[in-house]
């Protein structure tokens, strides 16, 4: 199991950073400023509870006057690249939020470091004509890291962040921009315009499935990034957005030999296998997905969908051996009883199996 990311900040990382401070204001107290981060609650905050009480340490340590202390995060953060310095921008969302124009330029700074996406939506809330205004001059930055945040910090439902209802229910301010970025030489930049795109489609399929239509077939960047702006569309079989990648209904494919374990126990894998037949030549071009549907606490299922592969197959037939784990997650609960497995082709689904999870 891959190491938790909030055991990213580390006594070293502190300690590093403590001693970037200290040259550029003195009267810092490093062993205090550890004390307070590492006390007594450190083990039970999560990711971004570390996150915000570093941030709240800094300003308990650093002057009081914001632009004082911008004067010295500057710098400092030059030192400092990756998410778990987040910090540095969270400290602007935090206090400075009635510092309009210091601000700005802090969060531009600070991005290029970490990123500022989460910290800049607070200022679109409260400052939504003069932030457009601005996401809209980043996004003809000449750095990449700054024309991301003009895409990426306007996402509707940005991940881990607070959301935008105003774009939720209207993204039209956010269209401009992405327009400008959808050639963008970075792909980096053209990836956040694919997830914010992602984020409009759960609100506005129609309006996605439009845009979809007119990049699609201009460049073979652009068409990648069409495609990953609607892998939710793809996801639910949306019969425009399945004919504009190439998937047909597929009468001519029949699925044979599916078999589903009985019974997994929590912890364990759900293994499953299929076949894929075919009288004409070959399979043909194919998107293979499979829903499990997790029982929830009121006796209904909600399924979630799975990517197996796509691709063109050449042959008469597939076989399709895999495992689903149910080992502990943090972003489900698992409750026992009956739940379902179904497979998917081409946005259609085909069988369906149930299974006791014990």
């Amino acid at each position: 199991m891959p190491e938790p990311l909030k055991n990213l900040y580390t006594p070293q990382l502190i300690d590093n950073l403590s001693k970037a401070i200290k040259p550029r204001y003195p009267e810092f107290n490093s062993r205090k400023f550890k004390n307070y981060i590492f006390n007594s609650n450190w083990q039970q905050l999560e990711l971004k509870q570390r996150l915000r009480h570093i941030t709240k340490g800094l300003n308990q340590f650093l002057p009081s006057s914001y632009a004082k202390t911008l004067s010295i995060l500057k710098p400092v953060a030059k030192e400092f690249s990756g998410f778990e310095y987040m910090f540095f921008p969270d400290y602007v969302e935090l206090y400075g939020l009635d510092h309009f124009d210091a601000s700005i330029k802090a969060l531009e700074h600070f991005t290029k470091y970490s990123t500022s996406e989460m910290a800049v939506r607070p200022f679109i809330i409260k400052y939504p004509d003069e932030m457009m205004g601005q996401m809209d001059c980043w996004s003809q930055s000449n750095n990449y890291h700054v024309r991301r945040l003009a895409s990426e910090g306007c996402r509707p439902r940005l991940p881990w962040a607070m959301a935008l209802p105003e774009f939720k229910q209207d993204p039209t301010p956010i269209l401009n921009i992405l327009e400008r970025l959808k050639h963008d030489k970075s792909e980096y930049v053209r990836r956040s315009v694919a997830n914010n795109l992602n984020d409009i489609s759960k609100d506005h399929p129609k309006l996605v499935i439009n845009l979809a239509r007119l990049w699609h077939g201009s460049h073979p960047d652009t068409d990648k990034l069409v495609k990953h702006a609607c892998r939710t569309l793809l996801k639910q079989g949306e019969p425009a957005i399945m004919r504009l990648f190439g998937y047909n209904k597929a009468t001519h494919v029949d699925l044979k030999l599916f078999k589903v374990d009985k019974s997994v126990e929590r912890g364990r894998a759900l293994s499953f296998s299929f076949s894929l037949n075919t009288q004409q030549n070959k399979l043909g071009k194919l998107r293979l997905e499979y829903a499990v549907g997790f029982l929830r606490t009121n006796g209904k299922r909600s399924e979630k969908i799975f990517k197996i592969s796509e691709g063109h197959y050449q042959d008469k037939k597939h076989q399709v051996v895999k495992t689903h784990s149910f080992k502990k997650i943090s972003t489900r609960r698992y409750y026992p009883g009956k739940h379902s497995i179904s497979v998917i082709i081409n946005g259609t689904e085909i069988a369906k199996r149930y299974f006791q999870l014990k």
